[in-house]
Parts: structure tokens; sequence; C-alpha cells
């Protein structure tokens, strides 16, 4: 386009040098019919992408790696201008998201629809949107770019794996058969927290998870005790072990996978794991906790349900590795919320031996710890992990061993060691 417009620049300034030079009108006239042309090319070029709206419809907010994203598009020409083409550009953060498209001429208070399906490769939080529209004159001189802010969010979770079955060192407490049936009076055991909502007992407030939510939070309790089981997964930034040459999403973000396989690096490998561990405990009805530093801390009570497995879920789809604590000192920090007879399943890259000191501390106090230990030599790590396989198994810490490429669905259904 700036070559046919530097076209006609040239030919109004040699009609002008003509017309002087000759002093005939005819070539004066060209020069002002040339320059009409680029003022009014220039002013319908504008008013292309005047007097347009967009809307984009979500199916669906969130999504899982390995499933699609179904998006509707729907473009208006609100003016009883007919519009020529558009091109509609979209901006989303979303890999292999091609939502950008060319509109065909639109009539008078005309619209246009599309449907865009995305395959959600990489977990995460992610923006669509914004979009520019882009259009011009019927000779190709000028183009005018718009940008609109149709923009939302979605999350697209791990992936998970299949578990028929995990073998855990389960705590004792005693109650009899446990119901798994809420009560509306207090009981001995707290089964997880809501929102306030009226007619609630003030001493069923939680007022630690009020102060960090900055709303009011209230316990609910079951009628039977239950033994907690808590995931504790790592994401301290020492514990990181990966290929070279992975590329993330904006280059901090979580790894873009280039095949079928969970990505060659220990984080990716930890949020598969929780993930599915998550799913499996939830699926069995059973009271998960779930603890991480992501690197925010993140500290989810026990409780059942879909709806807990979903916050565990968006929790898994925003880590990394950035944790400046190691793996000990997390423990130290999170050792209030375990109450003797709580199974703890640590997944883990970390060959640091301080953690497992911290480990057989909480066994004495009657918490049942068991690892999942993702071999960091096998994603190309420095040391190997038969030292702390090895201190794992003099603790009586039960572990079980994970390396690059493993079947995970076979791996964690083992009886650990």
């Amino acid at each position: 386009m700036s070559n046919r417009r530097n076209a006609v620049y040239v030919l109004l300034i040699l009609s002008l040098l003509t017309g002087l030079f000759t002093g005939r009108a005819f070539f004066f006239s060209l020069a002002y019919l040339f320059s009409g042309l680029l003022m009014l090319s220039f002013i319908w070029a504008w008013l292309s992408v005047r007097w347009i709206s967009m809307g984009r419809k979500t199916r669906a907010r969130r999504a899982q790696v390995g499933r699609s994203l179904d998006e509707a598009f729907i473009i208006r020409n609100r003016s009883i201008i007919p519009k020529l083409w558009l091109e509609v550009r979209d901006h989303s953060t979303l890999p292999s998201h091609r939502a950008s498209h060319i509109v065909p001429a639109l009539r008078s208070y005309g619209s246009y629809r599309w449907q865009v399906e995305t395959p959600c490769l990489v977990r995460g939080e992610f923006q669509l949107g914004p979009v520019t529209i882009i259009s011009g004159d019927p000779f190709g001189f000028f183009t005018s770019p718009r940008r609109l802010d149709a923009i939302s969010k979605v999350i697209v979770y791990p992936p998970t794996v299949p578990i028929n079955q995990v073998h855990l060192p389960i705590g004792q407490i005693s109650g009899g058969e446990a119901q798994r049936r809420r009560a509306h009076f207090v009981t001995t055991n707290a089964a997880g927290v809501r929102d306030y909502v009226s007619g609630d007992s003030f001493n069923r407030i939680h007022w630690a998870t009020t102060a960090r939510k900055d709303r009011l939070i209230v316990k609910e309790f079951e009628i039977d005790p239950l033994v907690d089981t808590w995931l504790f997964t790592d994401f301290s930034a020492g514990s990181l072990v990966e290929e070279p040459g992975l590329q993330r999403v904006e280059g901090v973000g979580p790894v873009i996978p280039t095949s079928q396989t969970i990505p060659p690096s220990t984080e990716e490998y930890a949020v598969v794991i929780a993930a599915s561990l998550a799913k499996y405990f939830i699926d069995s009805e059973r009271a998960l906790g779930f603890a991480a530093y992501t690197p925010h801390r993140e500290i989810l009570q026990p409780e059942h349900g879909k709806r807990h497995l979903t916050q565990i879920y968006q929790t898994l789809a925003v880590a990394r590795s950035f944790s400046k604590y190691t793996l000990g000192q997390m423990l130290t920090l999170e050792t209030p919320y375990f109450t003797r007879g709580t199974t703890l399943i640590i997944v883990t890259a970390s060959l640091d031996m301080a953690w497992i000191t911290e480990a057989q501390i909480l066994s004495r106090r009657g918490i049942r710890p068991m690892c999942i230990l993702i071999d960091p030599y096998s994603f190309g790590g420095s040391n190997q992990a038969e030292e702390t396989i090895g201190l794992l198994r003099l603790a009586k810490i039960p572990t079980i061993t994970v390396r690059k490429n493993d079947d995970l669905s076979a791996v964690l259904a083992q009886r650990p060691m």
C-alpha cells in the first residue's frame, strides 16, 4: 500500500512542477485530482473501522491440557456505510490460539460470525484479547487500525494421569466408621472452610483464613472424625532441574511442550503428579489438604468435593519453582497445620538432606510422611538420588521414585519402598 501511495505522491509532485513550468491548467487540475483522491482514501480508511462492535463468547473459562477451548466471535457493522473488508488480529496470550480472521464485506447494519477451536497445550492463566481491527480504502492507499478491548481470562488446568490405587501409610484415629456427612453443629473434626452466610455462629469463624482472604470464612464440621491426607508439593527454586532449551510462555511461564509427553522438567512432573493424586483422593471421597509455595504460600484445608479439586487445579496451573524457601524450611513453617494421625504426601525433586530431618520430626509427632521423589539425575541433574533414597529408607519414610519418561500411572500405583 505504501508503494501505491508513494506513486500517487510522485505523480502529484510531477503534476505541480509541470503546471508551474508550463502554466497549463490541465496539470494543476490533475494535481487537484490526485490530492482529492488521497484525501478521500484517507477519510474512507478512517471511517471503515468506525461504528464497528465485536463480541467474543467463550464456552467455558476453564479448560485442561489435552482438551479444546471453544470461542465464538461476532462482528457487527453499526453504520449505514458498508465495510468492504476487515482484518481481525487477536492478541491473546494463550499458545496456539488462532483467532485472527479476515472478515468479508459487511453490508449496512450487517454482522458476521465465526468460531475458533483451540487445543490447550500449556497449563496456566491466559488472557484472551484484545483485538485490533484493520481496514482500508478501496484503492489500497491507506490502512486504519482500531484496537478493541474485548478481553477475558481463561485458566488451563494441568493434565492428569489415571491412578487406580495409592498405597499410603495410613494414620490411625479413633471414631469408628466415618460417615462423611456435614454436621450443622460443632464437632471435634473440622472438614473444611467456606464463606460465611447469614445465621452462622460466630464461634465457627476461622479467623486465620478470614484475615488472609479479607472476608468472613467459617469452618465446616463432620459427624465422625477422619484421618486427614495432606499433599505437599515442593516448588523451591533449588529443586528445579530440567533439560536445556525448553521454551516457556513469555519466557518465565510454564513449559511449552513439543510432544504429547510431559515436558522434561521436574516442575512439570511435580504438577502432573500432584494434580493426579488430588483427583484420585477427591474422587475417592477423601478429605484432602494441599500446601505449596508457588512461589506464593498456598494452603488449602482438608476438604471434599469437586470445588476443592478445582481450587487445587487453579493453584497448580500457575505454579512455578520460584520459591526462595527450601523444602525443609517449608515443612517447618507449615508444621502447625498437620495434626496427629495425618498422612503427609511430599512431592519433591530435592536431594537436600535437611528436609528428611524435618520429616523425621513430623513422624515422631504421629504424622505419617510419604515421599514421591522425582529423580533429578534423570533430568540432567549433577547428583544421583541413591543417597537420598537410602536416607529415606533409614528414616522409615515410604518412598516412590519417579524418573523421566516413567509411566506415572504404573509408578504411583506401586507399593512404596
